[in-house]
């Protein structure tokens, strides 16, 4: 489980840049240009890039209208992205103790 707190900056940031390639990833094995999405949302195309480069971020009810828009069951985006944090959460504590951050 991801505790916020307990989460080096480190880590955090690889689950953001997780969570955003993650909906890359979905999108694109979807079909979707970033405009097919934005056009879905009503909102222009530079939206989506920014939210997949990290310039912009996302929360609960632009990620449900996001996986919505594309297909994507809310509930399975969760579960990937939980398995993706995690992963990050524990290569950052291996990384912690060999004094790599």
């Amino acid at each position: 489980m991801l505790k916020l707190r307990s989460v080096s900056k480190s880590a955090f940031t690889q689950s953001n840049d997780e969570f955003r390639a993650l909906l890359k990833e979905l999108r694109l094995s979807k079909g979707f240009t970033q405009a097919d999405v934005a056009k879905m949302l009503g909102l222009p195309q530079s939206y989506v890039s920014k939210i997949e480069t990290g310039e912009r971020r996302m929360d609960f009810v632009e990620t449900a209208a996001f996986c919505d828009a594309i297909g994507i069951d809310l509930a399975v985006f969760a579960k990937l992205f939980a398995e993706r944090a995690s992963r990050c959460e524990v290569a950052a504590r291996r990384a912690t103790k060999r004094g790599g951050f």
